[in-house]
């Protein structure tokens, strides 16, 4: 492979619409050069798509627009060999993004894990989810639902056509309470709607939206915490907090993501995560640019003061987003994030 490829894991509750999102998808013309992964453990999206007659250790199918759909393994790197072997007569080109189709009640943190071992591919992975905007709250409740939503670049509010009128604010509101570093699609237009969804994510970015203090919560057991460096932290300190972060909180931690300067370099450092699995922290931005320093922490279940017994303890100040949680006291809000990519 000499292009880089797209790889989007497609993640949604049972019923939230990630089934019928793809297939729109799939019926438009830049959906050509596309392969399709549906998840063996889950229901079987594109009904009828998968040929588990066929031989060889990937069922797949060729789909009539030159796609290719397949049944995954458990060896997710042997799945992604096969497709991009797989011959395709009808295709203009070489693969130019694969889908990861996940059950409903997947969470996306293992697939993202199985995705680490392919290292060796030029791949942009992403998580895309799903959000149902007649019953959202409602499924707010499942772990499975908080984990997808909180992992997600992008969610797609799915369902508008349904929703009574005046509802989209209150449904934009409800994600962006659960996940303030998403991109939210939410266009009552479906076409548009379908061809935001898939449309290749910006390089990773932080908007300045989130310096915007706004008290919101959509998740009686998620909050998202705004962490604020006190100074420049030595680069091994920053590693430290990192790793015993990920400890402490295990699969509570959903989403982590921000800059921080560190006294190592002129320029500030982009982290990120979703659940426990952390990006290579890189520099980001121009030297000497006075990027505000701070980071985004989305976690379940977490105890008053549980952060700040994160050591080296005193390395950052500490607000949460979700002032009526139970499992946090009240306080000044963080930030507000629907632009924020990657």
């Amino acid at each position: 492979m000499s292009e880089s490829l797209d790889v989007v894991v497609l993640t949604g509750f049972l019923g939230s619409g990630k089934t019928t999102l793809l297939r729109d998808y799939l019926a438009l013309p830049e959906a050509a050069d596309t392969a399709i992964i549906v998840n063996e453990a889950g229901e079987i999206g594109l009904d009828g798509l998968i040929l588990r007659e066929s031989g060889g250790d990937v069922p797949m199918t060729m789909l009539a627009n030159g796609c290719v759909c397949c049944q995954m393994t458990s060896d997710l790197a042997r799945t992604v060999e096969a497709l991009l072997a797989a011959e395709r007569p009808e295709a203009s080109g070489p693969l130019r993004r694969i889908v990861l189709e996940t059950s409903g009640l997947s969470k996306p943190g293992p697939v993202l894990r199985q995705l680490a071992s392919l290292a060796g591919f030029p791949m942009r992975v992403s998580v895309l989810a799903t959000y149902d905007a007649l019953r959202g709250p409602d499924t707010t409740a499942f772990e499975e639902a908080a984990s997808q939503w909180a992992a997600a670049h992008r969610i797609v509010l799915t369902k508008l056509d349904a929703a009574p009128d005046g509802h989209l604010p209150q449904a934009r509101a409800e994600v962006a309470g659960l996940n303030p570093l998403a991109e939210i699609v939410a266009d009552p237009d479906r076409a548009a709607a379908v061809a935001a969804a898939f449309a290749p994510l910006p390089g990773a970015g932080l908007d300045p939206a989130l310096l915007q203090a706004e008290l919101a919560g959509s998740h009686p057991r998620v909050a998202v915490w705004l962490a604020r460096p006190v100074a420049p932290l030595p680069y091994d300190d920053l590693a430290a907090w990192l790793d015993n972060l990920a400890g402490r909180l295990g699969e509570r931690l959903l989403r982590l993501k921000g800059l921080v300067r560190v006294v190592e370099s002129d320029r500030p450092v982009l982290v990120e995560s979703v659940g426990t699995l952390f990006s290579r922290p890189r520099p980001f931005g121009r030297p000497g640019e006075a990027a505000a320093p701070f980071v985004v922490v989305i976690a379940r279940d977490l105890a008053a003061g549980e952060l700040e017994g994160v050591a080296p303890a005193g390395l950052f100040r500490f607000a949460p987003r979700v002032p009526d949680s139970p499992f946090v006291k009240a306080g000044a809000g963080v930030p507000r994030a629907e632009g924020v990519r990657g």
